[in-house]
């Protein structure tokens, strides 16, 4: 077979797994998933992916005599293959692997707020290889797979479904602190007020759980106002 034949061949090849690959992918997608889901989905997409066009391509490269006698003197000898792969691949291979536990185990997810070495930031993007965290100066950290598997990450969207509305108010200790707190129980519905510190003024709690953090930021300019207005009527604040 001429050589140019050849190369139409592994195009051809190329082209088939390209868009087979693209026609499994849309088959799993899935849209308005929770997080969980979203990470198990994302992950497990790219891996069917990267899977299907590595096939492709090796089943079109093995159209070329050269380098079917080469594949053939490399799977001929296993302990080739195991040196090739325990050092060539062994940090890419340790990543996809990680990527894998951390889609189905999820220590975190796709929008989660965590913390990872002192650093706050929001999972953008869960690859194959790295994942994605948006800190909060707006910058991107790209984090290999496996030191997430390996470190201690602290996710704070996973503590609770629920986030919390909270407010601080001061309030003079000269001012009765008990009827304060009484004052302050009548607008926080099924919150929590309590007395937080007693330096210099009393510092007095008021938390509000809320569905999500964009609620709990309404619920808090909320919650100022109203208590502003409740103590002032009560004679706290002149």
């Amino acid at each position: 077979m001429p050589f140019w034949h050849r190369l139409i061949v592994v195009g051809v090849v190329m082209l088939a797994a390209i868009v087979v690959a693209r026609l499994i992918d849309r088959r799993i997608a899935r849209r308005d998933l929770p997080p969980e889901a979203i990470t198990r989905y994302r992950i497990v997409r790219r891996s069917v992916t990267a899977t299907i066009i590595f096939v492709g391509l090796l089943s079109a490269l093995l159209v070329i005599p050269q380098v079917r006698a080469v594949a053939g003197g490399l799977l001929a000898s296993s302990a080739v293959i195991g040196i090739v792969v325990g050092f060539a691949s062994q940090r890419t291979l340790g990543n996809f692997v990680a990527g894998l536990l951390i889609a189905f185990t999820q220590p975190l997810r796709l929008g989660d707020d965590v913390i990872i070495e002192s650093t706050e930031g929001t999972v953008e993007e869960i690859g194959l290889i790295y994942t994605f965290v948006r800190a909060e100066n707006g910058d991107r950290l790209v984090i290999p797979n496996e030191k997430l598997a390996s470190d201690t990450i602290r996710n704070s969207t996973i503590r609770s479904r629920e986030k919390v509305a909270e407010i601080s108010l001061q309030v003079p200790l000269g001012q009765d602190l008990g009827a304060v707190v009484d004052r302050l129980r009548t607008i926080a519905a099924d919150g929590e007020v309590f007395v937080s510190d007693l330096s210099g003024d009393a510092t007095v709690v008021v938390r509000m759980p809320a569905p999500d953090r964009s609620s709990a930021e309404q619920r808090e300019r909320e919650l100022r106002l109203r208590a502003y207005e409740a103590l002032r009527a009560e004679g706290v604040y002149a």
